[in-house]
């Protein structure tokens, strides 16, 4: 399947490295695929949501550190402080400003949930917090095909759009145009998807690289995956050499 796709950009890409620590790709979903959605029979799992949203007020760090429960500030490492709650478990960075991002959330709903118990804390210790402009700026998926994938031939088929160079960075990395999605493509099959304002990007984005991936599947040497036949094949080998030359006549 075709699909629009941007020209390649620097490998040591910051965002590239930092989505390696994503957690290990869930596999297919165990329910009942709608293979009108996902015709490949893969739902990629979203792994970690980011929303912003405006507080719209100025607010005082040190006196939200001081006072709230599971607060980090330290102005000189960071301008934000760092406040996380277990329910939704989540992360949230507050500005000065009284902008806010929220990170760790798994679906859309509980982004949007987090990020209202961050602003109730705050409104409680007397700041004026408002909920404004909440939104999704990025979704992180993940999935595993089951197969392992050829990626020297698919950087090579693919080169304006896809990135290889195993020495800075062990996966490929895929720019997708439409939709706008990262792929960071790994040898076992794991892929993680990035850069979605909503998930139907990210299972659009794995639907249209599906074909590609089956494309550059690795199929492996028979007797790599039948052991007994390589140990049948070199102890024939083994033995036909232990047989006496023939005389020279």
């Amino acid at each position: 399947m075709a699909s629009e796709l941007a020209p390649g950009q620097p490998a040591a890409d910051a965002n590239a490295a930092a989505l390696a620590t994503v957690p290990a790709p869930a596999t297919a979903v165990e329910e009942a695929v709608d293979l009108n959605v996902h015709p490949s029979g893969i739902v990629p799992t979203l792994q970690n949501i980011v929303a912003t949203v405006n507080l719209d007020c100025k607010l005082d760090l040190k006196t939200i550190a001081f006072h709230a429960r599971n607060v980090e500030y330290n102005p000189k490492r960071f301008a934000a402080a760092i406040m996380r709650i277990r329910a939704p478990k989540t992360t949230a960075l507050i500005f000065s400003s009284g902008k806010m991002v929220c990170t760790g959330a798994k679906t859309e709903a509980l982004a949007r949930e987090a990020a209202r118990k961050y602003a109730k804390v705050i409104s409680k210790l007397g700041f004026p917090a408002q909920f404004k402009e909440f939104k999704i700026q990025n979704m992180v998926g993940s999935c595993d095909v089951k197969f392992p994938i050829r990626l020297e031939g698919l950087a090579w088929s693919h080169g304006h759009f896809a990135q290889y160079e195993p020495e800075l960075f062990p996966g490929l990395i895929y720019r997708m145009v439409v939709p706008k999605i990262v792929l960071l493509i790994f040898v076992s099959g794991k892929i993680v998807l990035t850069g979605g304002k909503k998930r139907e990007d990210i299972y659009q984005a794995f639907e249209n690289i599906y074909p590609v991936l089956t494309e550059f599947r690795k199929v492996a040497n028979p007797t790599e995956e039948n052991p007994l036949a390589q140990l049948t094949a070199g102890t024939a080998g083994g033995a036909a050499a232990a047989l006496p030359a023939p005389p020279n006549k």
